[in-house]
């Protein structure tokens, strides 16, 4: 029989040619193949909310040749992911292909491997319509707030805002925490530590607890000083107790946790951590054993483990640290309550290939992210790490102080992956039993004060989408990253920061649409999402649901708060402008922020501002705060560190002059090289920003003046570039050729 087998990437499409024989043909669509049409809003809200699906500009070619290959073939497999957008393209593929329907079936697979995806073939089945629905009724949703509210915001603030139905609600998370800083009042407290010494001369210190009567607080030096005059001669032991406690391995990898740590542990934006995912997931040559999908799926929210998986991490943890490091029975991790269990847990398709194995093979982020995502899921089923804990009570007259030790016992899941936090740090007290008096060494008090709330990090606030519903696994990155490219927030080293746009945008949403920004009302429309899914919600009672409400505040909306616009804080400067003597303004563009002339458009004099270190080369070299570079000397491996030159900023080897490395001052870019998958850093020149590959320098040599826009190619998953032009280009120009003039609102 002659079967053709549809993916959507043309790397996974590489991937599982080699696994199947004779009879079947393998090809690409490339990501969607129908979508709303950009220029309209393409949504019938007479006709019950029909779409108008068209084909997307520039894959008419593809179109052709998948139906030429169709018609030809006996039977048509549709093996798009595993999930909602996945069961939509092959719907949307079902439709363009012209041919029988029961000739097309549809396949899935958690893990891109030869044995997995022969099983799938031998099992297709139907599309899954209510999956389909569930992907429709959000495309609708975010269509009509997208371009229905949008308008609104040209009037209201300024023309080209887009606002959509999760990325504003991101976007009040991060306003709502930079407010809750900016409203913080820091509170005075005091700690006092004494240093103890026992009888054998080891010493050890303890903290101020409180009285007989129960824990109190040190909130000012007239508290501290009471507690002084109260205290005693010597220090009297009681209560000493000792236990043994156990801390289980955390569970494996979701999207939503696997974004988190690879933000902490290696630095990696959440658009970075998932492209790389998607490589490791469609396959990777690893040499003898050819090309194999390296994890399993990646989009998932489920904890759950195949028999199959656990037996084989079992094997390799008896043979690699024996029989004390597997559990007498395996650990089992539940999954949260909205958890959908469609795919396992992210994991290694094959246990038993180490990271060390695959090293040579990989790029050095796909190395990092596999070694990652192999440790935690190996760990998560050894036994639990267990501690030794001490602690004891000391009075010394009215005052009680506490001391406690924390030795770990026995190492378990943490000879794998040591996950650590500062209450668990080892702390070994001396020998010290009941009835001990003990003499103090020091006894010092410390004044503390209160800590505001920190910003969100990417990881952070992909943590609270995750607690508070809001968005799913699939759509945390690109959330991030749309309200970031669309200047509501902007990044910070690893922090979220909400801009001028972003604070008055914020609020013109919670005043007109107060539904659309509201946590729970978005948590509620992602039920509502997942209840379609499961066919236990009909999806046009939810659109019909959902606009009834949202007709009546954009109607409310246009009536009371029309009229003048909500003007952006202007920031005045110290500068004026030479060609009409106005007090220049802070204004921010594409490039980030500069000097603009408020009598614009009469005059339209900009200068630049000294908003960073590489750009601020009229400011004496000891303003620079010291910036720290992430690779390491290219000549003796030493840290790098930002330095002041004759033109501009530079990274400097910290042994200087022993050592004379250095390397141009960069920041990161947050997308992949398209030659090697190295990370694309951007350098600021005199006259452009260039972004270049940095870790696979000078075997790499790719660089660019365009500005990567954070979003793939639908065509074939590479970066896209903006050009000078607006043009927004497939960096693999040569090899694709996708781009367009046009961009959605």
């Amino acid at each position: 029989m002659n079967t053709l087998v549809i993916v959507e990437s043309p790397s996974k499409a590489n991937t599982i040619k080699g696994f199947l024989g004779k009879g079947y043909k393998v090809k690409a669509s490339k990501g969607h193949v129908r979508d709303l049409p950009k220029s309209k809003l393409g949504i019938d809200v007479e006709k019950d909310f029909e779409p108008q699906y068209i084909n997307i500009r520039g894959k008419g070619d593809l179109i052709n040749e998948l139906r030429k290959e169709a018609k030809a073939a006996d039977r048509v497999l549709l093996a798009a992911d595993p999930d909602r957008e996945g069961e939509a393209i092959s719907w949307h593929l079902a439709a363009v292909l012209k041919v029988e329907p029961e000739k097309i079936k549809r396949i899935t697979f958690n893990e891109v491997t030869k044995s997995v995806v022969r099983e799938a073939i031998k099992s297709p089945r139907e599309i899954d319509m209510n999956m389909v629905n569930s992907q429709q009724t959000r495309r609708i949703m975010d269509r009509l707030v997208g371009y229905q509210i949008s308008p609104f915001l040209w009037k209201k603030v300024k023309n080209g805002l887009s606002a959509g139905r999760v990325q504003s609600v991101a976007t009040r998370l991060v306003v709502e925490r930079e407010e809750e800083i900016r409203a913080f009042v820091p509170e005075e407290y005091w700690l006092l530590t004494a240093v103890l010494q026992t009888a054998d001369g080891e010493s050890f210190s303890a903290r101020y607890f409180g009285t007989a009567e129960g824990k109190k607080d040190l909130a000012s030096e007239a508290d501290v000083q009471k507690v002084l005059s109260a205290m005693g001669e010597g220090f009297l032991v009681q209560n000493v107790r000792k236990a043994v406690r156990h801390r289980r391995p955390q569970p494996p990898f979701v999207t939503s946790t696997l974004q988190q740590e690879a933000n902490r542990r290696l630095g990696f934006q959440s658009a970075r951590t998932m492209m790389i995912a998607q490589e490791l997931y469609e396959g990777v040559n690893i040499g003898e054993k050819g090309t194999h999908g390296l994890i399993t799926y990646m989009r998932t929210d489920s904890l759950r483990i195949s028999e199959e998986a656990r037996a084989a991490a079992k094997e390799v943890i008896l043979s690699r640290y024996g029989e004390s490091y597997y559990p007498s029975v395996p650990n089992l991790y539940k999954n949260a309550q909205d958890a959908q269990d469609a795919h396992e847990a992210i994991r290694p398709s094959d246990p038993s290939l180490l990271p060390e194995s695959v090293k040579g093979k990989l790029t050095a982020d796909q190395y990092k992210l596999y070694k990652l995502i192999w440790e935690r899921f190996m760990a998560s089923q050894m036994t639990a790490a267990s501690f030794d804990t001490v602690s004891a009570d000391l009075l010394s007259g009215e005052a009680v102080f506490r001391a406690t030790g924390n030795t770990l016992r026995f190492r378990g899941y943490r000879a794998l992956y040591d996950d650590a936090d500062e209450e668990e740090t080892e702390n070994r007290l001396p020998e010290i039993n009941e009835g001990d008096v003990l003499q103090a060494l020091s006894v010092t008090p410390e004044q503390k004060f209160t800590q505001p709330p920190a910003r969100y990090t990417e990881g952070s606030l992909i943590k609270v989408f995750k607690d508070k519903g809001i968005a799913r696994p699939s759509t945390y990155s690109t959330t991030i990253t749309t309200i970031v490219s669309r200047g509501y927030v902007r990044r910070e080293g690893r922090t979220l920061v909400p801009t001028d746009l972003g604070f008055v945008t914020t609020e013109l949403m919670k005043k007109a649409f107060p539904d659309i920004v509201n946590y729970d009302f978005t948590a509620e429309m992602e039920q509502d999402l997942d209840r379609i899914e499961h066919g236990s919600e009909d999806y046009l009672a939810v659109l019909r649901r959902f606009y009834t409400d949202f007709e009546s505040e954009l109607k409310h909306a246009t009536e009371t708060l029309d009229g003048e616009k909500v003007a952006l804080p202007k920031v005045e400067l110290d500068m004026y402008c030479e060609k009409c003597g106005a007090r220049m303004i802070e204004r921010v563009g594409r490039y980030g922020k500069f000097a603009a002339c408020p009598n614009y458009p009469k005059c339209r004099n900009t200068k630049r501002l000294p908003e960073s270190e590489e750009d601020a080369r009229s400011e004496p070299a000891e303003k620079l705060p010291e910036v720290v570079a992430d690779l390491p000397c290219p000549v003796c491996g030493g840290e790098m560190v930002a330095r002041r030159g004759a033109y501009g900023t530079f990274f400097a080897c910290r042994n200087y002059p022993t050592c004379k490395g250095s390397m141009p001052f960069y920041r990161d870019s947050g997308v992949t090289c398209p030659k090697c998958g190295s990370r694309l850093l951007a350098r600021q020149t005199r006259k452009h920003k260039v972004y270049y590959c940095c870790e696979k320098y000078p075997t790499c040599d790719f660089s660019s003046w365009d500005l990567p826009t954070g979003e793939m190619c639908p065509q074939c998953g590479a970066p896209l570039f903006r050009k000078k032009g607006k043009d927004i280009v497939c960096c693999k120009a040569e090899g694709c050729g996708w781009q367009t003039q046009k961009k959605e609102q």
